[in-house]
């Protein structure tokens, strides 16, 4: 029974040391992977060309809006006005062979509409100023996509011969921009591997695979045509010209970073 602290400690100490090791090799391990932070331990050779594209495709879409507002004594006189207008030029949009879903209401708005009056004094009182109110305001704006372009200046005319009151923000786009970028992204690809072929031939070394991909792209914005303003002043009892529509084109591009193993 002696004999039995003296184990004990000598297990004891025997244990320690142990742990003290396994922590130190512990320590060293951890010390060393500090000089991978932010680094890939597993580093293959490789090389990383650009590459850029670009298409140009004639918009085939042309987008404009259009508001009319009218004012009257009630609510739901100024809403007649100016729902027997917009249903006017919907129906002569309708007539242009625009369908119901490339036409969406934007906005309605009602709103009041207040006459400031000074305040007038007389030898015995005096009234204060105040806003009376003078009626309501009825505005319904809505938005309209042309997809063909040969009707689009025969329809500017029969809205302007409406009394509707502005059309704004004539713009053109292209329908399917997603085959255009495509277009354009593939001769960036195509653009990128030329320059990795002949990087690799410098170089002495082989093309292994293609490790990451990174795609940029831009789109120039659909191109406005500067229509807008008070239509009213178009109405004559002359018929108006049919404005000459010309969407132009524009340029899509795209700009690829591919990084291609090598041995």
């Amino acid at each position: 029974y002696m004999n039995i602290p003296h184990r004990f400690w000598n297990i004891a100490i025997g244990a320690g040391a142990l742990l003290i090791v396994f922590l130190a090799v512990l320590s060293i391990k951890e010390i060393k992977s500090i000089g991978y932070v932010g680094m890939n331990p597993n580093l293959v050779n490789s090389i990383t060309v650009d590459g850029s594209g670009e298409t140009l495709a004639i918009p085939d879409v042309a987008t404009f809006s259009f508001t009319v507002t009218e004012t009257a004594l009630t609510v739901a006189e100024a809403q007649s006005k100016a729902t027997d207008k917009a249903n006017a030029a919907l129906k002569a949009i309708r007539a242009g062979g625009v369908a119901e879903k490339d036409i969406q209401t934007t906005s309605y708005n009602i709103n009041p509409r207040y006459e400031y009056q000074n305040g007038v004094c007389t030898v015995s009182s005096c009234r204060p100023s105040k806003s009376v109110l003078t009626g309501y305001e009825v505005s319904e704006s809505i938005q309209v996509k042309v997809r063909d372009l040969t009707k689009a200046g025969a329809l500017f005319t029969s809205i302007g011969s409406l009394d509707v009151q502005n059309v704004n923000g004539l713009s053109f786009s292209i329908d399917n921009p997603d085959a255009v970028k495509a277009e354009a992204r593939g001769k960036a690809i195509a653009s990128a591997q030329t320059k990795a072929r002949e990087l690799a031939r410098q170089l002495g070394v082989s093309l292994v695979r293609i490790s990451s991909f990174y795609e940029s792209g831009q789109q120039s914005g659909p191109i406005a045509y500067g229509m807008g303003g008070d239509m009213m002043a178009m109405k004559s009892s002359v018929a108006p010209a049919v404005p000459e529509i010309s969407p132009g084109q524009q340029k899509v591009t795209a700009s690829v970073t591919i990084t291609y193993e090598i041995k």
